[in-house]
């Protein structure tokens, strides 16, 4: 049994179908890349599985049971956890009060306080700091450690790199480094094509709101990713068609 299906999903914004028709499964222990250019429905797809975004047709299912109409907390409870793009932070509380919020999840495992401090080290000396106050790579580095400490079974993580700066970049990768090869079940959403071929296992490209292009990252070359990431194949189809 996958740890997550979803069949057929549709989400809309108003008159915008966001999401269309779109079916993957996600077995245990897999590190699976979602990537595709803006506006190609990546951040909806996370949002809707989440249940922070509602859906307007198709199924999700999360360890078997159907999860498409429960609230988000159910599914952070259930083990289901999205580190969301813009980090969505409490600015006025500390990092170490950020972190703690997340134990209202109630599930227990090896993620603690503790635990999120060493894989974060630089959080450590900042655990008192209001999250308000954080460098980029430091507010990535808190919202993913306050998603660790619901102690998920799978982990969402959207646009890790998102407007900051190489160096920090490079940080927050090194300090994800061990929890990509624990065996922890992760979906990945990254603008760095090599970035997300070197770290994932599978890759999912979307373009327009359907998946382009799904394989193993082994056997999907840069040229293939990006031609379905811009739509360059469906193109030149379109063009020999004329």
């Amino acid at each position: 049994m996958s740890l997550l299906a979803v069949e057929r999903l549709d989400v809309r914004y108003g008159l915008l179908q966001a999401v269309r028709g779109v079916s993957f499964q996600i077995e245990r222990g897999e590190t699976v890349a979602l990537v595709g250019a803006n506006g190609a429905g990546k951040t909806t797809l996370l949002r809707a599985i989440a249940g922070a975004h509602p859906t307007t047709g198709g199924r999700v299912l999360f360890n078997g049971a159907e999860v498409t109409r429960a609230p988000s907390h159910q599914r952070v409870c259930s083990g289901l956890a999205l580190v969301p793009e813009g980090r969505r932070l409490f600015a006025q509380m500390s990092v170490e009060e950020n972190l703690l919020l997340a134990r209202a999840a109630g599930r227990s495992g090896a993620w603690t306080l503790d635990a999120v401090m060493e894989a974060f080290p630089n959080l450590r000396v900042r655990r008192k700091a209001r999250a308000g106050t954080l460098s980029g790579g430091e507010q990535q580095a808190t919202a993913i450690g306050r998603a660790l400490m619901t102690n998920p079974e799978l982990l969402m993580l959207d646009e890790v790199s998102l407007g900051l700066a190489p160096l920090a970049v490079e940080r927050v990768y090194s300090s994800l480094r061990t929890l990509l090869t624990s065996g922890t079940t992760i979906i990945l959403v990254e603008q760095d094509l090599t970035r997300a071929l070197r770290v994932a296992g599978r890759v999912i490209c979307m373009l327009e709101g359907r998946i382009a292009l799904e394989g193993s990252a082994a056997d999907l070359t840069r040229d293939a990713v990006t031609q379905a990431y811009f739509g360059l194949d469906k193109a030149a189809s379109a063009g020999a068609a004329r």
